[in-house]
């Protein structure tokens, strides 16, 4: 949080340089599942658009991509609607070897 050379940073310009970095060595994203906890706002009526911007952003197809959101129960900052948090797993292959 204290690197200022990543405060702005357009999420979806990082995701497709760190797709390319992938790629460069030969690695493949299979797909991605992903969870966004808040109280607000309801995420249903944006949720195909960012599977669709994510998948763009990553060479996948859009079924590749789980976008899921869920609240937090009114628990914790979270809860009383003062943030929101965001959670990826991605599973990738291929093979990154390279001679020595």
């Amino acid at each position: 949080p204290d690197d200022q050379r990543w405060r702005g940073a357009d999420s979806i310009e990082l995701l497709q340089k760190v797709t390319a970095m992938l790629a460069d060595e030969k690695w493949r994203i299979e797909n991605i599942d992903s969870t966004i906890v808040a109280q607000a706002p309801k995420f249903a009526g944006h949720r195909n658009a960012m599977r669709s911007t994510i998948a763009t952003a990553c060479r996948i197809e859009m079924a590749q991509v789980s976008v899921k959101a869920t609240t937090a129960e009114g628990m914790g900052m979270i809860g009383a609607g003062e943030g929101i948090a965001a959670y990826a797993v991605a599973m990738i292959s291929g093979s990154a070897s390279k001679e020595s």
